[in-house]
């Protein structure tokens, strides 16, 4: 096994982190998808193939393929592990002490794969093992309302933690949907054989940091977003922690819009190669970044500048090369919505897209990318693409 290391965004990808989905999606109904994050409800079996073959081009190129659930539940044969599991999906304060102690005694009974599917799915109130007693939480939810909430956005393992050279940053993700997936990221990192050495880079109670947010534009020099999810407190404390440990000498924090279309910075935004990006020509002309560095015991901040001149001059490049979304304004629009944007490099000038955004991988070939082509039909219910529903391990580095 190698030991994780992570410095770039295109190093050959070996080993990566996905996460196949399952009986959480089947969870969203017209009722709940908005508060769940998902744009459309999806049809699971085309969604489970369409991962499926996600893995299979990973797998294809060399690429070790680690799928969350199965380290969760090997996990979970840490009686530690399983301690901490139970504390972050029952929710005493929503349920009453009662509910929340007849739940955790039975989740405590049942198998590892049981107490994962539990985790990951959620749990509604008819599901709950019976109790005796009145319970007046039991009486007034609906037996479908939720009494653990399923997680849905676990399929976008990018977010919840990202290796920067050999540490690993849990998360703190933004939204109340979101916040339990750290959990049971950290869970493994914390208790699984396989990161048993594993060290921290940024913790999961920190302020709000998303790893769509975080780009690895070249060893020591990171740009991170800050926008819908990702917060300046979150991303100086980031930068922090970094130049703390030496992982960075650089980081460009990047303003970017709060809205839906642009929730991270690699909505907007990813490398294709050592000097090139793909991004959304609506907003080269004017993403700025401020430039931090470390200034002895603390930060200096300069800026704000434009973006590609800064991560440029980090980078110690004469300038990125810029790959647009679509051919004209309103192809741009659509195929950036559809995360043309969001590609995953598996090594310098090869990356994964979705098929659908036709003018956007017509562009990176031209450019002289090779582009893996994979299904979204489904996936991007979600709204994410290959670069969000996967969390690279171990990277080869850039001569």
């Amino acid at each position: 096994m190698t030991t994780p290391h992570v410095t770039s965004e295109v190093g050959p990808l070996r080993t990566v982190l996905l996460h196949r989905p399952g009986g959480e999606l089947k969870r969203l109904t017209p009722r709940n998808n908005d508060q769940l994050l998902f744009d459309a409800i999806p049809w699971v079996d085309r969604a489970e193939q369409e991962h499926d073959a996600f893995a299979e081009v990973l797998r294809g190129r060399g690429v070790e393929v680690l799928l969350l659930d199965e380290l969760i539940t090997e996990a979970l044969s840490d009686p530690r592990a399983r301690t901490a599991a139970l504390h972050s999906g029952v929710d005493e304060r929503r349920l009453s002490t009662e509910v929340a102690d007849t739940l955790c005694s039975y989740l405590a009974s049942v198998d590892d794969r049981t107490l994962t599917t539990a985790l990951v799915a959620g749990m509604t109130f008819e599901e709950l093992p019976a109790a005796e007693g009145q319970s007046l939480v039991r009486r007034m939810h609906q037996p479908h309302d939720f009494a653990i909430d399923p997680l849905p956005n676990l399929l976008f393992t990018r977010d919840s933690s990202v290796w920067i050279g050999d540490r690993v940053a849990v998360t703190s993700l933004a939204m109340p949907a979101r916040t339990r997936e750290s959990a049971l990221t950290d869970l493994v990192y914390a208790y699984h054989p396989r990161f048993a050495q594993s060290v921290r880079a940024y913790g999961a109670h920190s302020a709000p940091v998303e790893g769509g947010d975080v780009l690895l534009l070249a060893p020591g020099v990171v740009a991170v977003g800050v926008g819908e999810r990702t917060t300046p407190a979150g991303a100086e404390s980031l930068a922090r922690s970094m130049f703390t440990d030496g992982l960075a000498h650089t980081v460009l924090a990047v303003p970017i819009t709060q809205t839906r279309a642009s929730m991270h910075l690699d909505t907007v935004c990813t490398m294709v190669d050592r000097d090139a990006v793909v991004m959304y020509p609506a907003i080269q002309d004017h993403l700025t970044a401020y430039v931090l560095r470390s200034a002895g015991d603390g930060i200096k901040v300069s800026g704000p500048e434009p973006f590609l001149r800064a991560a440029a001059e980090a980078m110690e490049l004469k300038r990125l090369r810029v790959i647009d979304t679509g051919l004209d304004p309103v192809t741009a629009e659509r195929e950036q919505w559809e995360d043309g944007n969001n590609t995953l490099a598996v090594s310098p000038g090869t990356v994964v897209a979705y098929e659908r955004n036709v003018e956007t991988n017509a562009r990176l070939e031209e450019a002289g990318i090779e582009v893996l082509r994979i299904s979204g039909s489904e996936l991007g219910s979600g709204r994410g693409g290959p670069r969000c529903m996967s969390s690279p391990v171990v990277r080869d580095g850039l001569d």
